[in-house]
């Protein structure tokens, strides 16, 4: 239970720090956001993981992101400071999963179309 609330809270923050040095670090136009945030059990690590929009190449915004490390971890602690006891360390991680659901949605569409998934081409 503390670890899904310490999570939360590492969320709701660190999205804030986006909003804030996201720009900075990525440009205006890249849009990234927090999907999940998981905790170690013994608090001391955050896996933040992120989805990446309007760009072609997003392992790069990730890239750049843990090249800014310490500035946004910084501006993190600010913020976060008086809410843990302890200020993890942070890790990204690209979350694809939202890609590949639209990927598998425009294959089955175009199945569909295609009528290749097992329907008769004739229904009496």
């Amino acid at each position: 239970k503390r670890q899904r609330q310490i999570a939360e809270t590492v969320k709701r923050h660190f999205s804030t720090v986006l909003q804030q040095e996201g720009s900075y670090i990525y440009g205006a136009q890249v849009l990234v956001t927090i999907t999940n945030v998981k905790m170690t059990p013994d608090l001391a690590e955050a896996k933040i993981y992120l989805s990446v929009y309007n760009t072609e190449n997003k392992q790069a915004v990730i890239l750049q992101m843990e090249a800014e490390h310490f500035r946004l971890r910084k501006a993190f602690s600010a913020r976060i400071r008086k809410h843990v006891r302890r200020i993890p360390k942070i890790q990204f991680f690209l979350d694809d999963t939202l890609d590949e659901m639209y990927r598998l949605n425009k294959l089955f569409d175009n199945l569909n179309e295609n009528n290749q998934l097992g329907a008769s081409e004739k229904e009496e």
